[in-house]
């Protein structure tokens, strides 16, 4: 595992990189976790210094702190599309399959995601793996469907652990005043099927699975050199 110096380097690297994708005038998806946060701070300096871009938020942390940047805010009333949207993920496996959702917001993450023209991962090269499943899976559960979920969870390999609140007072509340079950396993071999299993179980609201919705990653090395991946770079295994 790096160093906490190291990969705050990587992921600041990334960030940056992610940069020369924006363009006057677009609308770009900010992100959530700590490396998209750095993205939105460099972003918010090119917004000081005279870039004209709008955004759109995936958290109510991200829309706070980009307003206090000055990045003027929109929403999906406003502009359907967003052209380049940037985030983090806490794994990329073969096929830019990810896992993501480890900060607690993944419901509106996938939304943005699925309605922008370019996704782009950035990330630091801890999270690449050969196959997704080390980090915990997280769902976004209804409240009252939590043990229901948990029991159908369990069926399908998974160990479920209810997400806890950061002040140790209670679950963790997504932004939609949901659960979060983070699912441990042996790993997921075969993605697209988890994904369609888990999608099927009634009070399930989203899942941490991102499939075929990243265009490329860009992974950086504590060094600060930074690879840009692509479906076509790294294949489904």
């Amino acid at each position: 595992m790096p160093d906490a110096q190291a990969q705050q380097a990587a992921k600041l690297a990334a960030a940056k990189a992610a940069l020369r994708f924006i363009e006057p005038g677009m609308v770009v998806g900010l992100g959530s976790g700590s490396t998209a946060t750095l993205f939105i701070q460099l972003l918010g300096e090119k917004v000081q210094q005279g870039l004209d871009i709008k955004g759109i938020a995936s958290s109510e942390d991200s829309e706070v702190l980009g307003r206090k940047l000055g990045i003027p805010i929109t929403d999906f009333d406003h502009h359907s599309t967003i052209d380049v949207a940037v985030d983090g993920a806490d794994e990329v496996a073969p096929g830019l399959a990810l896992i993501k959702g480890g900060g607690g917001k993944l419901l509106r993450e996938k939304i943005v995601a699925s309605a922008c023209k370019r996704f782009i991962i950035v990330a630091d090269d801890s999270k690449l793996v050969k196959q997704l499943g080390a980090f915990p899976l997280p769902v976004e559960v209804i409240p009252m469907a939590v043990p229901l979920v948990t029991e159908k969870l369990s069926d399908l390999g998974f160990t479920p652990k209810i997400r806890q609140d950061k002040s140790g007072n209670g679950p963790y509340i997504t932004d939609e005043g949901n659960i979060l079950l983070d699912c441990s396993s042996s790993g997921i071999a075969d993605p697209e099927v988890t994904a369609a299993e888990i999608r099927s179980i009634i009070g399930v609201v989203e899942h941490g699975l991102f499939l075929n919705m990243a265009e490329r990653v860009l992974l950086a090395g504590a060094d600060g050199s930074v690879r840009e991946l692509t479906v076509e770079d790294y294949p489904a295994a």
